[in-house]
């Protein structure tokens, strides 16, 4: 993430972290689909800049 300029990028209370680009905090009030909205813009990034497709090693479950 830092490499594509989203270290920092907030969404809400969803932020990717300033100090590890690969994490992303809840500085309060983020709801999930704040963190998944960061995840994908992450992921679109990623692909746009360096052609790599992302692939979350988490499972989401419910409702976004």
């Amino acid at each position: 993430m830092e490499k594509v300029g989203l270290k920092g990028k907030r969404l809400n209370g969803a932020e990717i972290s300033t100090k590890h680009a690969n994490f992303i905090v809840n500085r309060g009030g983020a709801n999930g689909a704040d963190i998944t909205a960061l995840m994908d813009m992450t992921r679109e990034r990623v692909q746009s800049q360096f052609g790599i497709a992302l692939e979350p090693e988490i499972r989401v479950m419910g409702e976004a």
